[in-house]
């Protein structure tokens, strides 16, 4: 059964090759036996098997998933195929029709044709190009070959040549010499090849292939075995036919060997060949049996004697070769290889970084650094660091996967190059890296906490290698300033001062100017009303932040917003934002009582998220303002929640701590039931695109999404907030399909607090700053508030 599924699993020429070759050896051995049949069935194979083999070899030679040298060398050896194919036929007319000569039948056709198809062989594999090699192993190369094809001529004489020569029949002589000869120079060249490397022919398809020539060559030498016993009987009526199928096996094996780029790690290879010492050998097992089956005396122990001497000899040199290899192996792994962790050297860093570029597709570099690795070295000593690093190494290699390249650069840096990975590929990867540190290290009986600065820098085909380690690096000086094991995409800003808002970034040692903001108090908070869309009252209110810039004055959030998420400052910037909000919330709550906005929303960052203490930070700064937290309502993104991951269990437990967590944009995701299944959510955000969505054509004045985001929350009992309202007719038609609560510069743009209150105590219905005030800093960004995560 497992054969009959090989047989299905063959392209259509090779299942009939198998089945020509089948009934040919079949029909062949019957007649080995006693002659059967008319002698004409005995050649049809020969024909038959030739045709198959050229359409074998045509189709290799046409399939464009192959590459150009090696569809032309395939093309090359359809034409030579069909030369033989043609001397053959040739060589079985002549027999069929002068069946009373005998010999050989090496008639003009045959060699005629058995020369062209030498001649294309030959052509075909100097066309091929082969590995590039030194001029001494070159000439290891040609030495191996010469071995190859001494010791093919060996046999070939033995067996053919000197049979021949004792024939009067000059024709026959000169026609057994130019086979003999062709046979030789065909060993040789295949030799070279099979010697040299398998560059653009499939390693398997080759040996195949060389196989099959080479039988094709020396199966003459059968032919004086057949002529005594079986005189209608030849060699190539059974040797043809095993050619054909062996050669369409070498072109099935080439079709569907699979396309690989090149690997990073090159294949160990054996440090000697094979072939000479099976050529060796062969010639002495020859000598062996002539000696000792003949009339040669004393002669057979001198034979047994230097056949013993040169089999230690060859296996001494076998053993001594096998030795150096194993050295240079070494010398290779201690050349490219950390002395101390094992891991890729910066040598070898360097080259697998080179060939991922050389490749089409991304590729991201990520530069590790240990934090406070030198007090370790100072205070517990070099031993510890070293089984440190030690642990480290073993961890990051452990986490990357099985195409990524873990190196050491030095001191306490490591680097990943993680070919085919886009920026989203590259932070999954390095999450995982990351997580493989966050276990304290046990050294010694020393119980060490790991903390590393990843920066990630993104390339792809062509970039400099150079480049992109700086990038890196830069990048990994960013993430210092976050606390904990944090990692950080390379981004211009970081390198590079001003930006098209004047903004700043932070891209060396020294803070930067967003820093100096939320530190010295620039950056401020200004609060956009939730109100009743029944009464118009104050419900609620969203905390945004502004920085009041001293040369650009007050920038709203999407100045400086992307830039704190990029540098990690998006940190101390949200705690900052929470405790401050919550100030002034627990304030007007004294002061104003049920007057006050009963809810504050406050935007988070995903980046807070996975921060380990950020739910105990939270608590704290509740209890501190004895602030409920039921009335905190924390705003994540759509877009944000897609990609939460282990931030997930934060959410949980600021859920348990009590306070709700809102969807803000909803409706622009691309996954939004089923986040609303996974994600643990209280209120959904209707986005202002839905909410300023014209009426229907046909008058009903309904927009569809905003209808069925209203039903959906409802029938999850969420409660739903509509953004972006900016006309009467909008909030009318939100409170007309069941919506309670909105915002909007209808009602109100963002205010600074003094404002609010005034509000809140009845002197001013409601906010009504100027289009032009610095305080809110208008933009269309305010109808939908830029938040302090994007």
């Amino acid at each position: 059964m497992g054969a009959l599924r090989r047989l299905r699993a063959m392209s259509g020429p090779m299942r009939a090759s198998c089945l020509v070759l089948a009934a040919c050896t079949t029909w062949f051995l019957v007649n080995l036996v006693t002659p059967v049949g008319p002698p004409v069935l005995l050649w049809l194979p020969t024909p038959a098997g030739a045709l198959l083999l050229t359409a074998a070899f045509r189709r290799t030679a046409r399939t464009m998933t192959l590459p150009a040298p090696t569809r032309r060398f395939w093309g090359h050896l359809s034409i030579a195929a069909l030369c033989v194919g043609v001397a053959h036929t040739g060589q079985a007319i002549d027999v069929l029709t002068h069946p009373d000569v005998g010999g050989a039948y090496n008639g003009p056709v045959l060699l005629a044709f058995d020369s062209a198809a030498v001649l294309l062989i030959l052509y075909a594999l100097y066309r091929l190009p082969l590995s590039r090699r030194s001029a001494g192993e070159r000439l290891r190369v040609a030495l191996d070959g010469g071995t190859v094809v001494a010791g093919a001529a060996v046999f070939i004489w033995h067996f053919q040549a000197r049979v021949a020569l004792r024939t009067d029949n000059r024709n026959e002589v000169l026609g057994a010499l130019i086979l003999a000869v062709l046979a030789l120079v065909v060993v040789l060249a295949v030799a070279k090849v099979m010697l040299s490397g398998y560059e653009f022919i499939d390693k398997s398809a080759l040996q195949w292939l060389a196989f099959s020539i080479f039988y094709g060559a020396t199966s003459s030498m059968l032919q004086p075995l057949l002529a005594s016993g079986h005189p209608h009987l030849m060699s190539t009526q059974f040797g043809i036919p095993v050619v054909c199928c062996l050669a369409s096996w070498a072109a099935e094996r080439e079709r569907g060997a699979p396309r690989k780029a090149a690997v990073a790690v090159t294949a160990k290879r054996r440090p000697f060949s094979l072939v000479p010492y099976a050529a060796v050998a062969a010639v002495y097992v020859l000598l062996v049996v002539e000696t000792w089956f003949g009339d040669h005396g004393d002669e057979k122990m001198l034979v047994l004697g230097a056949v013993t001497l040169t089999a230690l000899v060859m296996v001494r040199q076998v053993a001594a070769f096998v030795d150096n290899g194993r050295l240079l192996a070494r010398l290779d792994h201690t050349a490219t290889h950390d002395a101390l962790t094992q891991l890729p050297n910066r040598a070898l860093f360097g080259q697998r970084l080179q060939q991922a570029l050389r490749e089409s597709g991304p590729v991201s570099v990520a530069l590790i650094d240990l934090d406070d690795f030198k007090e370790v070295n100072d205070t517990l000593g070099h031993e510890v660091g070293d089984l440190l690093l030690v642990e480290v190494a073993r961890r990051l290699a452990g986490r990357a996967g099985a195409a990524d390249t873990v190196a050491r650069l030095g001191g306490d840096e490591f680097v990943v190059v993680l070919p085919g990975a886009d920026p989203a590929a590259a932070s999954l990867a390095v999450e995982r890296l990351a997580d493989a540190l966050r276990a304290p290290a046990v050294v010694n009986g020393h119980e060490l906490p790991i903390s590393a600065s990843i920066g990630i820098a993104d390339g792809r085909d062509g970039d400099d290698p150079s480049l992109l380690l700086r990038r890196a690096d830069i990048a990994m000086y960013a993430a210092k300033r976050l606390t904990g094991t944090a990692y950080l995409h390379y981004d211009c800003a970081m390198s590079e001062l001003g930006g098209e808002k004047g903004v700043a970034g932070a891209g060396d040692d020294h803070p930067s100017q967003l820093r100096e903001a939320i530190d010295s108090g620039r950056c401020f908070l200004v609060y956009q009303p939730i109100v009743s869309l029944d009464d118009g009252r104050l419900v609620g209110a969203e905390a945004l932040v502004r920085w009041d810039h001293p040369v650009h004055g007050v920038l709203p959030p999407d100045a400086f917003i992307p830039l704190a998420e990029r540098t990690g400052l998006i940190v101390p910037l949200g705690r900052f934002v929470f405790a401050d909000a919550c100030r002034q919330f627990a304030a007007w709550d004294a002061r104003h009582g049920a007057a006050a906005p009963a809810v504050l929303n406050i935007n988070v960052s995903p980046r807070e998220l996975r921060e380990a203490d950020y739910a105990g930070f939270v608590a704290e700064t509740l209890t501190l303002h004895a602030v409920d937290p039921a009335r905190i309502v924390l705003e994540i993104t759509e877009s944000m929640a897609l990609t939460l991951g282990p931030a997930t269990a934060t959410l949980e437990r600021l859920r348990a701590l009590g306070l709700r967590i809102s969807l803000d944009d909803f409706g622009t995701g691309s996954s939004t039931l089923r986040l609303l299944h996974d994600c643990p959510v209280d209120e959904v955000k209707l986005d202002r695109s839905f909410t300023q969505a014209p009426a229907s054509p046909s008058g009903e004045g309904r927009p569809p999404v905003a209808a069925a985001v209203i039903q959906l929350a409802q029938a999850l009992r969420l409660h739903a907030v509509a953004e972006g309202v900016e006309t009467p007719e909008q909030a009318e038609q939100l409170r007309s399909l069941g919506y309670r609560s909105a915002q909007g510069y209808h009602f109100a743009r963002p205010v600074p607090a003094a404002q609010l209150t005034e509000w809140m105590t009845d002197r001013a219905p409601r906010p009504t700053t100027s289009p032009g005030s610095a305080a809110t800093a208008p933009t269309r960004s305010d109808a939908a508030p830029t938040r302090v995560a994007t």
